[in-house]
């Protein structure tokens, strides 16, 4: 049991905070309306871990990089926070690339 894939995925998204906070893209922009859509995000892929592993699709498979900590059966606690971190990360892009589009549109550089 080690927290080498956990502590990954926590660094990645201390690493999207600080993107965020830099440039205001998402939960410095609108905490609430961020915080639902995630929340949002992270319950939709969740259902959808939940029905793949039901149906047997999904399997939590072995890694020594691992916790060892499951949820539920074959839900391991790495994936509710890669989850967390896929949708911030999609919020991140998306309003990035917008930002950066605005500001090519306005002439800046």
């Amino acid at each position: 049991m080690t927290l080498i894939y956990l502590g990954a995925v926590l660094l990645s998204l201390a690493a999207m905070v600080l993107l965020d906070a830099r440039f205001r893209l998402v939960f410095w922009r609108d905490p609430r309306r961020a915080s639902v859509v995630i929340a949002v995000g992270l319950v939709f892929f969740l259902a959808w871990d939940v029905a793949g592993i039901a149906l047997g699709i999904f399997a939590r498979g072995g890694s020594r990089f691992m916790t060892g900590i499951e949820l539920a059966p074959e839900l391991p606690l790495e994936e509710v926070f890669f989850l967390l971190f896929l949708c911030y990360l999609t919020l991140i892009v998306l309003f990035g690339t917008r930002a950066l589009l605005d500001r090519r549109r306005e002439g800046g550089s």
